[in-house]
């Protein structure tokens, strides 16, 4: 319940403090007594009503302050979780500043706050309802989520929003998935082409190393080769080792004459001999191991390109492409299993979205039975508060399916038999408007309500019988919510567990606007007041007092 308000420098408000009671709370006072200042002051304080022109004349800044008291269970403490609020305590303290000159500052219980959060806060916890409100009962946004609380459509609200979330979540992890299909399907053929080739292929590690060392030996050896086999020839039988052996057999066959004269010689060149025979035998062998097939060369060389040219193609080192190839051959591996996958995910948002379709159906089947006992319920109100030819109406229409279900929802009405339906607001005026946000809001509130609600001319134009059938609503209405109403009509105020007086005096050139709980003698008087004017009779006395106790009883 709204606890208190607290206004400090708020138009021609210097300081108030108003502490309210639960149940129905009636605001009475002469016109222009400045009724209008104590809601638009209650409504700064919700963040409903913007700064501009509230600071009273030479003060630099205005507040105002709303206490209230929720109960354990209200719904704002998901708007609290919302903003990241800390959890809901006890008592909430909206307070607003507003400067003379600059932006206005919001605060919940002393933590500073932004004026969309004050907003959705305030929304939460006070209903507005009357010609000027856009946020309550006029607004057709909200109109879907009243009728489900009349409906007690709870459950199937529920499990439509968790099949949605279901669908939303399979159609995601789809759309991801086809996402990576899409981009790697573009490879595939690339993909394939180089796993068929890497394959065929079949690279080995260190190969480009060893390729390359035997490339170079051939090449050295076609290089030196005939420069050996030449020297081989020069060292052979033919060369420096025949010579040498003929020399010898024709020293050998001089020596038998020569005394001894040629042994040395002999000796040397027959040291010779060995040396020659060892160095042509050395060459021999080099000859050998240099031997090599040109065709191998061709072969090597082919292959060591053909290797360079695969790396060059796949940007990456030629020691690198075995093991590209074994990347490749996973990447289409996890291609087919995401178009496998792909397939399973499509059954699975199929299956979803059939879900989701059966819970919207559910939804919609709730909520249109609800709307044939709604109109009912508003029809049966509106005879008694003078509105017997109005016709309301609960319009559903077809919407896009989505978490909360497939339908929209507009409260129409019709101000006469046979004439179109419209929205609430455009249809209806004034009073007579207020009077049917009433109805609607009786046969809401049975199945809930924010706990605090404000009426808003909601007795303009009516009298007499009409006004004692808004009065009588309005208390039903209090008995499980605290009401704030503004009235001109004695009979509404009667009903008031406590009434509040308005008024505007002048000292000088200061006008001031005060509020004052009355006593019950004093009510008396505000009644009769308001029956015969400002001369206050004795049988305006007795009238107000028979208005009381028939409220009372």
């Amino acid at each position: 319940m709204l606890e208190s308000l607290e206004i400090r420098d708020v138009i021609l408000i210097e300081m108030l403090t108003i502490g309210f009671s639960p149940g129905l709370n009636v605001l009475t006072g002469e016109t222009g007594a400045g009724k209008s200042i104590l809601l638009d002051a209650l409504g700064f304080a919700l963040g409903r009503v913007e700064a501009r022109g509230l600071v009273r004349a030479g003060a630099k800044e205005g507040s105002v302050a709303a206490t209230l008291r929720p109960g354990p269970d209200h719904p704002v403490r998901s708007v609290l979780a919302e903003a990241g609020l800390a959890p809901m305590e006890d008592t909430l303290i909206l307070r607003r500043v507003a400067a003379a000159s600059g932006p206005s500052r919001a605060y919940l219980n002393d933590q500073r706050v932004s004026a969309e959060t004050l907003r959705a806060i305030g929304e939460a916890l006070v209903e507005v309802h009357g010609q000027h409100d856009d946020r309550g009962l006029l607004n057709a946004r909200g109109h879907r989520a009243l009728l489900d609380v009349f409906a007690r459509a709870e459950p199937e609200l529920a499990a439509c929003r968790a099949a949605h979330r279901v669908l939303r979540n399979s159609r995601e992890a789809l759309a991801a998935t086809e996402a990576q299909v899409e981009a790697a399907a573009r490879d595939r053929d690339f993909l394939e082409h180089s796993v068929a080739e890497l394959s065929a292929f079949a690279p080995e590690q260190g190969e480009d190393d060893t390729l390359d060392a035997r490339r170079r030996a051939m090449q050295a050896a076609a290089r030196i080769g005939e420069e050996v086999q030449r020297a081989a020839a020069l060292l052979g039988p033919e060369g420096a080792e025949g010579a040498a052996l003929d020399a010898m057999r024709r020293l050998s066959g001089a020596a038998v004459h020569a005394d001894g004269r040629l042994d040395p010689p002999i000796d040397a060149l027959d040291r010779a001999i060995e040396a020659l025979a060892g160095a042509a035998a050395g060459v021999e062998a080099a000859l050998e191991e240099m031997a090599f097939d040109p065709m191998e060369l061709e072969r090597v060389e082919e292959r060591l390109f053909a290797l360079r040219a695969l790396a060059r193609k796949h940007d990456c080192a030629p020691d690198d492409l075995a093991t590209l190839a074994a990347t490749m051959e996973s990447q289409l591996s996890a291609l087919a299993q995401r178009e496998e996958e792909t397939e399973s995910l499509r059954r699975a948002a199929a299956a979803a979205e059939a879900a989701h379709l059966h819970a919207v159906a559910a939804l919609g089947a709730k909520r249109r039975e609800a709307a044939i006992r709604l109109d009912k319920a508003v029809a049966a109100e509106l005879p008694a508060l003078k509105m017997e030819r109005a016709e309301f109406s609960t319009r559903i229409s077809a919407a896009e399916p989505g978490p909360e279900g497939g339908d929209q929802v507009a409260f129409e009405i019709a101000a006469n038999p046979g004439a179109p339906a419209g929205p609430l607001g455009k249809v209806a005026s004034g009073g007579e408007l207020s009077r049917l946000l009433l109805a609607l809001k009786v046969a809401l509130t049975a199945e809930g309500s924010t706990g605090v609600m404000i009426f808003d001319e909601i007795d303009r134009g009516v009298g007499g019988a009409t006004a004692d059938a808004v009065g009588r609503r309005l208390a039903r209405l209090a008995a499980g919510a605290q009401i704030l109403v503004v009235t001109h009509s004695p009979q509404v105020a009667a009903f008031g567990r406590a009434q509040f007086r308005i008024e505007k005096t002048a000292s000088g050139d200061q006008t001031r606007t005060s509020v004052t709980r009355l006593s019950d003698d004093e009510r008396r008087d505000e009644i009769a007041r308001m029956l015969s004017g400002d001369e206050i009779t004795e049988a305006a006395r007795g009238a107000a007092a028979a208005l009381l106790s028939a409220a009372a009883g």
